[in-house]
């Protein structure tokens, strides 16, 4: 009823609709109208009111609410269905909960804040409230579990993508951490149930610091982290910006049900400052500690590393870029 009640005082532009109008077309009580406008008015929306002429919207709220992301979106598939939440544990661990009761591909989780968010390797995200955009997508893809890590790729790629219509470039850093000046803007978790020849679903957790200023961040990751806001010098609105990445994801995800990974990892060899440089990895379940001259990405996503023995392939680990000084000649 929000969302028809926001379509009809958007139709009216800068006239007033009575509320007696609005109930007749919607087919119920004014009493009802006015209750739904007051809950429009707690949650941020600058609706005026006159006796004789009725309501007026005059703005909106830069909020994650779905009737806000969902004015004008352009998708086929993702973002059809949002669940809203002002604070949660993890926009992940509810997608899990969701996903499991059978939920649409392409269904949205977003929050305001998370208290638990985390990213690759289990480490703590930091997630603060009204500043960023903290939300999982749910797909039931037709592609096999072994092609499931590959979205990891996808999701940096939407965003990147939705950066670059902000007049920001993105740089990607392997597989998927999006950075500005080596901080970190973006973090990427995608986690999948699903037996040897079939996915049940995939949840493609995204974290993205908009709005913080430096002193917003905590002290221990300041040196690490950064935001679009910090990017760009001024405030970044986040509902527009929300949009254009689950219209680039909702674009990407369908060319890749229907022709592969392909587009994907060719716009990520695009944005990625990893390829051509002097890496250092650390292996996640090893000692194993290499360097050399990152090549390419194969058709796993895996990232393809030129050292003195030979052409060493990375599926997992800590990939840091060697600063000049270090790297060989």
């Amino acid at each position: 009823m929000r969302s028809k009640i926001l379509a009809l005082l958007r139709e009216a532009g800068d006239s007033y609709i009575s509320g007696e109008e609005m109930a007749k077309r919607l087919g119920v009580s004014r009493t009802a109208v006015w209750k739904h406008i007051q809950e429009l008015r707690r949650d941020g929306y600058d609706i005026v009111s006159h006796s004789r002429s009725g309501y007026s919207l005059q703005t909106a709220p830069d909020a994650l609410l779905p009737e806000e992301i969902q004015h004008g979106l352009q998708t086929k598939c993702i973002g059809k269905k949002i669940y809203f939440y002002e604070t949660i544990d993890s926009t992940n661990l509810e997608a899990k909960r969701l996903a499991q009761k059978g939920v649409p591909d392409g269904t949205v989780v977003v929050a305001e804040e998370q208290v638990s968010g985390r990213g690759r390797l289990e480490r703590p995200f930091y997630t603060p409230g009204g500043k960023g955009i903290w939300f999982s997508v749910i797909l039931h893809p037709s592609f096999l579990p072994q092609d499931a890590p590959k979205c990891t790729l996808l999701s940096a790629v939407a965003v990147a993508q939705a950066m670059e219509k902000f007049g920001l470039k993105a740089q990607i850093k392997w597989p998927n951490d999006i950075l500005y000046e080596g901080r970190k803007l973006v973090g990427i978790l995608t986690e999948m149930s699903a037996e040897m020849e079939r996915i049940h679903y995939v949840i493609i957790g995204t974290g993205i610091n908009v709005n913080m200023t430096e002193e917003d961040f905590p002290e221990d990751i300041r040196a690490k982290a950064s935001s679009l806001a910090i990017m760009k010098g001024e405030k970044i609105p986040r509902v527009p910006f929300f949009r254009a990445v689950l219209e680039a994801m909702d674009d990407l995800y369908g060319k890749v049900e229907k022709n592969g990974f392909g587009e994907v990892f060719a716009e990520w060899r695009r944005y990625s400052i990893t390829l051509g440089q002097e890496v250092r990895v650390i292996g996640v379940r090893s000692n194993d500690v290499f360097t050399g001259r990152a090549v390419d990405i194969d058709e796993d996503g895996a990232l393809l590393v030129d050292t003195e023995t030979g052409l060493r392939r990375v599926l997992a680990g800590d990939v840091s870029i060697r600063p000049n000084h270090e790297a060989k000649h």
